[in-house]
């Protein structure tokens, strides 16, 4: 695992991130994004974009979003590796942790 998504994401989904991603492991749920451990290369290009700062090496991220770390591992649990978000495209679901909260911010 390298980078990781936390809660600022929750309900913006801006996808900067998802612009700058040169190898395309940022994938769309419903009401985040999830960086996908095994196809993230650190690089780093994700993190500065970000206009909410809901990206973190993992190392760096905040306790309060700790289970932020599990959330973006196992949302791929199911999916596996399909090897870049584009052949994917949305996914209709979030990590129970996400789905569990209430919407975030004046997005709808």
């Amino acid at each position: 695992m390298t980078y990781v998504i936390a809660q600022p994401c929750v309900d913006v989904l801006d996808k900067a991130c998802i612009e700058e991603c040169p190898v395309d492991c940022i994938y769309e749920g419903g009401r985040m994004l999830y960086i996908h451990p095994d196809e993230c290369v650190d690089c780093g290009a994700c993190e500065p974009v970000c206009p909410v700062e809901a990206i973190y090496y993992e190392d760096d991220l905040p306790s309060e979003w700790a289970d932020f770390h599990k959330a973006n591992v196992e949302f791929f649990d199911d999916l596996g590796s399909p090897g870049g978000a584009s052949k994917v495209g949305k996914i209709d679901r979030d990590h129970p942790l996400v789905a569990a909260l209430p919407p975030q911010g004046d997005h709808e």
